[in-house]
């Protein structure tokens, strides 16, 4: 998912889309892609929006992937993109949002898993800007920014393996919610419509430690700058 515009950010996007924003010297995007390819994942799409056209010019260097526009991305949130790009998904799929990194040993362990949808979680204290999660024998039941920080358990990082036994009820999911114009809606309010409505095995995994980061604010990126494991830029420097 990589539709915004990163505003928040500031200057630092101004002319470009925030997962271009170099950590290390290398895109976020960058990292992110050969990530996938270093688990084997060939068959890539990008949503975009914003600058759209500097993702289309990545594209054209790498095969398999594949750009999806969302034209209202300045007016709805991920769901509208995830909206966008669920008739190109037919089988198992991994999402992800391009502003966020992590270890390959949460994405590995994440892969490793099974289960309808396999959400890494980062147990502990959060904050009202996270995405946090409730938990419940072993599955996630409930997963909002709205929930208090004192009840939740912690932080989706917003990357999670999906199986596509599930693909069906969260694209039903995302129309209904387009069609109620709950615009600024995230993707995981038809993640929750399908917790509510379906008895699905939504398992979270420990991030035990490792790095990950979301991009979001500028003290975020200068987090990420200083936490950035070797390991993954190693992924990176070993596909160039």
């Amino acid at each position: 998912m990589a539709a915004g515009k990163g505003s928040r950010l500031g200057s630092l996007t101004e002319n470009m889309p925030k997962s271009f924003l170099k950590i290390k010297g290398i895109k976020m995007i960058e990292y992110n892609i050969s990530m996938l390819h270093a688990f084997g994942i060939k068959d890539i799409i990008i949503v975009t929006g914003y600058q759209s056209e500097m993702f289309e010019e990545l594209a054209e260097k790498i095969d398999g992937i594949r750009c999806v526009f969302n034209p209202f991305y300045e007016m709805v949130n991920v769901l509208g993109s995830f909206y966008m790009a669920k008739d190109f998904l037919h089988d198992d799929f991994v999402y992800l949002h391009a502003d966020t990194l992590c270890a390959p040993e949460i994405f590995e362990a994440m892969l490793r898993e099974e289960g309808d949808m396999i959400l890494p979680v980062d147990y502990g204290p959060c904050d009202e800007e996270a995405m946090k999660v409730k938990v419940k024998d072993g599955k996630v039941i409930e997963i909002n920014k709205t929930m208090e920080c004192e009840t939740s358990e912690g932080e989706f990082i917003g990357i999670a393996k999906i199986s596509k036994n599930v693909i069906r009820e969260l694209s039903k999911a995302s129309d209904k919610l387009m069609k109620e114009k709950a615009f600024t809606s995230y993707f995981e309010g038809a993640l929750q419509r399908v917790i509510d409505e379906q008895d699905l095995h939504v398992k979270p995994i420990p991030t035990q430690g490792h790095f990950w980061s979301e991009v979001d604010f500028v003290q975020d990126y200068e987090r990420a700058s200083a936490g950035i494991p070797d390991s993954l830029i190693q992924m990176v420097t070993n596909e160039l």
